[in-house]
């Protein structure tokens, strides 16, 4: 067990690269997963109250589609 702690003179640079790109990893996703949050926020305050013939006009609209597909998939 101590030989692949140490890996030959070579862990403590091994394991604090392995460490670095986990915490960089774990601070993309959290950043990414909170913008997810605050974009979605944003669409719901803004297409959330519409009146029908808007909503029917949204719904044609590709990009509203888009959004939609990707935030049904999100929730499941």
């Amino acid at each position: 067990m101590q030989d692949i702690i140490i890996m030959n003179g070579y862990g403590a640079y091994v394991w604090s690269a392995f460490l670095f790109t986990l915490f960089g990893f774990a601070a993309l996703y959290s950043l990414t997963k909170f913008q997810l949050k605050k974009e979605q926020k944003r669409f719901d305050a803004k297409f959330k109250n519409l009146d029908l013939a808007k909503v029917e006009v949204a719904k044609n609209q590709i990009i509203y589609k888009e959004i939609l597909s990707y935030s049904s998939e999100s929730k499941i």
